[in-house]
């Protein structure tokens, strides 16, 4: 019986370091992403116009979100996969 919670135990801490990567990534990714694009657009793609600039990197930071939500709803969807029905006295 201790080998199965033991093997349970192992399963939730593979999936919690994975969530917990995946979390580190997006986070990351909300920070580095919104910026890059305010400066990289303001120099090469807007000309300098700043107000076009901010709005690039809005759109930035949403896709990141998007994102996260997605794959957040997937992975829960996942998680939560209807497991057969076990068998009561009634139908044994």
């Amino acid at each position: 019986m201790s080998a199965q919670v033991a093997v349970g135990k192992l399963n939730e801490d593979a999936a919690s370091s994975a969530q917990l990567a995946k979390l580190v990534f997006f986070s990351l990714s909300l920070g580095i992403i919104p910026i890059a694009s305010y400066f990289a657009s303001l120099k090469y793609l807007w000309n300098g116009n700043a107000t076009y600039a901010a709005l690039t990197a809005v759109v930035g930071a949403n896709l990141v979100l998007v994102g996260y939500i997605t794959t957040s709803i997937l992975d829960d969807k996942r998680t939560t996969a209807p497991s057969p029905p076990k068998e009561s006295k009634k139908t044994q």
